[in-house]
């Protein structure tokens, strides 16, 4: 694989909910309406935050949420056609970004064609092969017995054991790589069965041999998956958890535990790492606007392939409902383009340049990908990381208190983000306050 996964960082983007098209009624479009330009107005702003990709969320024709594909090879009516894609792709690589797809190869949605031969045709059908079906007790008209994902009725089950299925996925995956993107989000890696993606992979990577696999997987043991899939990468739900909820719960203890995980991960791959993204409540809702900076440090200054959701970076609030709907508040539609700086309100705008600023520091060590962190200090409410290798060191610090505190700076001399002050070999954070510190000229 190339190195460059090595370098890039992602700005993870919901198309739909982005660009203001609707999800619902739960009915496929047909009226082509262009709305993927709405991105385009955005990537200048992801240049200058100082990120190199886009991780785009479902783009191929659904029924509602893009995670109940009808067709798999054509872009979202809602969202534009083929050449609006093809345009948006020649404007990141004016730009030097990579782009992800999502891809939802776990399932599809009960109005895929496919699926709708099986319910008129019946177990006989000819595509009923690509589905988990319960072939006994229904024939033609009747409502397939089919397995559905996680209880969703809308989401019918593909059969990864089968070769049809192999084949529709591996189509996909060249489809688009062929058509200019870099690499895909595997949606549900976790429902499918690791030896699935073992399969089709090999053949993908033939032809594209710089694509980057990474799996979302939220539980499980993630180096026996990434073993048995080959995956490249999995998103680190754990190091997210770790993260937040130490911050929230003013309880470091926990990201210390959290971090040891993260660190033993990385003998076997370099997880896909976040602290937001539209699956889950805002991190500024989560934390509070203030302690924002706080784990964006951590996520940026510990190895993995770190993620920035839309809109994390101006401190957007949301919360995560288990609802219908209860996403929507998490991906809501962006204006056409990003505002300037001085619209932003001072909290906003703090939040804005500690991304920029922990960013630009993780651009200038790029060895940071896969570094060991180690924790040299913890409370409650104060944590001392250092992150290494032989190519150099950085040391975060975070203090949560009302007050202030005195930390050691281990080897870190100057402060590079946030503020502080060092003196022979202690660092003083003032109430609330990180920094990250490199040693002297590095």
């Amino acid at each position: 694989m190339s190195t460059w996964t090595e370098h890039v960082m992602w700005w993870h983007v919901y198309p739909l909910g982005f660009t203001g098209a609707p999800v619902r009624p739960a009915s496929p479009a047909t009226d082509v309406v262009h709305r993927l330009d709405r991105i385009e107005g955005w990537l200048d702003h992801v240049v200058r935050l100082g990120l190199n990709g886009i991780l785009l969320g479902p783009v191929f024709a659904s029924s509602t949420h893009g995670y109940d594909t009808v067709d798999h090879f054509r872009i979202d009516p809602r969202l534009g056609d083929e050449a609006d894609f093809d345009r948006l792709v020649a404007a990141c690589r004016e730009r030097g970004l990579r782009i992800v797809l999502d891809g939802v190869f776990n399932h599809v949605g009960r109005e895929h064609p496919a699926f709708r031969q099986v319910r008129d045709l019946g177990p006989t059908a000819g595509t009923a092969g690509l589905f988990r079906l319960d072939r006994e007790g229904w024939g033609p008209g009747d409502e397939p017995r089919v397995a559905v994902f996680e209880g969703h009725d809308a989401l019918v089950a593909l059969d990864h054991d089968a070769e049809e299925v192999a084949e529709l996925v591996t189509a996909v995956m060249l489809h688009w790589l062929d058509r200019g993107v870099d690499g895909w989000r595997l949606d549900a890696a976790y429902a499918v069965p690791p030896e699935f993606w073992a399969r089709v992979l090999p053949a993908v990577r033939r032809r594209h041999p710089e694509a980057w696999f990474t799996g979302e997987v939220i539980h499980g043991d993630a180096v026996d998956l990434v073993r048995r899939s080959t995956l490249d990468s999995l998103t680190q739900y754990e190091l997210w958890q770790g993260i937040w909820h130490a911050v929230a719960d003013r309880n470091l203890f926990e990201l210390q535990h959290a971090l040891g995980r993260h660190r033993d991960l990385l003998a076997t791959f370099v997880p896909t790492t976040f602290v937001g993204n539209h699956d889950v409540t805002r991190i500024a809702s989560a934390v509070g606007t203030e302690f924002v900076p706080h784990a964006l440090a951590v996520l940026l200054t510990v190895a993995g392939v770190p993620c920035v959701y839309a809109g994390d970076e101006f401190a957007m609030t949301a919360r995560k409902e288990e609802r219908l709907g209860g996403d929507d508040a998490v991906r809501p539609e962006f204006a056409p383009h990003p505002p300037a700086d001085d619209d932003l309100d001072p909290a906003a705008r703090e939040v804005l340049h500690a991304h920029r600023a922990l960013i630009a520091l993780r651009r200038r060590h790029p060895w940071l990908h896969r570094a060991r962190s180690d924790v040299l200090h913890v409370t409650n409410t104060a944590l001392v990381l250092r992150t290494a290798t032989g190519s150099g060191a950085v040391v975060t610090a975070l203090n949560l208190a009302d007050g202030p505190v005195d930390l050691p700076a281990a080897d870190g001399a100057e402060i590079a983000c946030g503020a502080g002050q060092v003196i022979a070999g202690s660092l003083t954070l003032g109430p609330r306050g990180w920094a990250v510190l490199t040693s002297a000229g590095s």
